[in-house]
C-alpha cells in the first residue's frame, strides 16, 4: 500500500507537467503527470505535497486546494491512494527536475500528452469543476479496467 500527493500548479491556462524520462525503473517512464510523490513517514497529505514541489520544481506553494482522493488498484503495481491538489499560488523560480523535464502545457492540450488513462478521467473532471471527488480507478496491468467516481 501506497501513500502520495500529486499537484497540478495552474498558471495561464497551463499546467505545469512532469515528462518522467530520467528516473530508472519508473512505473511512470514517459508518462506525462503532475507533480508529487510518495509521503515520508509521519507527513500529512499537505506536508507531503509542499515538500514534493519544493523538491521537483524548486518552487514554494503559498497556498494550494484538496481536490480529490483517488484510489488506484493495480494487478500489477498493487494499491496506492493518491491525493490530488491544484494550485495557482506560488512563489520561486522552477529548477531543473531529476526525474524528468518539466513543461507549462496549456490546460486543452494535456489530455494530447502520454497519459495513464486513468488520469485523464480526474484531469477531466478538475477542469470541469471545483468539487470535491472520490475516484477509484483498477488497472490489469496498464490497461484501465474499469473505475468509479463519486462527487461529494
Amino acid at each position: 500500500m501506497l501513500f502520495t500527493t500529486l499537484c497540478y500548479i495552474e498558471k495561464d491556462g497551463k499546467y505545469l507537467m512532469l515528462h518522467r524520462t530520467k528516473k530508472k525503473n519508473d512505473i511512470n517512464e514517459g508518462k506525462w503527470i503532475g507533480i508529487g510523490g510518495k509521503f515520508e513517514e509521519g507527513e500529512s497529505p499537505e506536508e507531503c505535497v509542499v515538500r514534493e514541489v519544493k523538491e521537483e520544481t524548486g518552487i514554494k506553494l503559498k497556498s494550494y486546494k484538496l481536490r480529490a482522493l483517488v484510489t488506484f488498484v493495480s494487478t500489477e503495481f498493487g494499491v496506492e491512494y493518491m491525493y490530488i491538489f491544484t494550485s495557482n499560488d506560488f512563489e520561486g523560480k522552477i529548477t531543473e527536475c531529476n526525474e524528468g523535464e518539466l513543461k507549462w502545457i496549456d490546460k486543452e492540450e494535456v489530455m494530447n500528452l502520454n497519459l495513464w488513462e486513468g488520469d485523464k478521467i480526474f484531469l477531466e473532471k478538475l477542469k470541469k469543476d471545483d468539487k470535491f471527488f472520490t475516484l477509484k480507478i483498477e488497472y490489469e496491468g496498464e490497461k484501465l479496467a474499469r473505475y468509479d467516481l463519486r462527487e461529494y
